[in-house]
């Protein structure tokens, strides 16, 4: 079992949380729901959040899944903007778009989310 990690499930979302330095927090948990409504109100309805990593002292790996490639040209207003929102410094706030081919995905709500946490290594494949 994995103490430094948590599922949580906020509307399309299927977030992995991770933090190295225990357990996640309500402050990770905040930091997840900014950043959903950072991808659903600025990226297409493709875009999916995967995985939330604090890796140091309020330092934030925020990995964003899609099949749709305009989605990383966004990527660095929204980190600033999160960074902004959550009173961190825009140094502290990383967020990596990765973009999928749609072959490699089943659009079907559930299984496109669990695919794309497999190609972003999130999650490991189901045996």
């Amino acid at each position: 079992m994995d103490f430094d990690t948590d599922w949580l499930t906020l509307g399309r979302h299927r977030v992995r949380v991770r933090s190295t330095r225990g357990f996640p927090t309500e402050t990770m948990r905040t930091v997840v729901e900014v950043a959903r409504l950072a991808v659903d109100s600025n990226m297409s309805a493709r875009a999916r959040l995967v995985e939330v990593v604090c890796s140091e002292e309020k330092v934030y790996d925020i990995a964003v899944g899609t099949t749709m490639a305009e989605d990383k040209t966004c990527a660095p207003q929204l980190a600033a903007a999160i960074a902004t929102v959550l009173g961190l410094l825009p140094k502290q706030v990383n967020l990596t778009v990765t973009v999928v081919s749609q072959r490699d995905v089943d659009l079907h709500f559930g299984v496109y989310e669990r695919m794309l946490a497999e190609r972003l290594q999130a999650a490991s494949p189901i045996q």
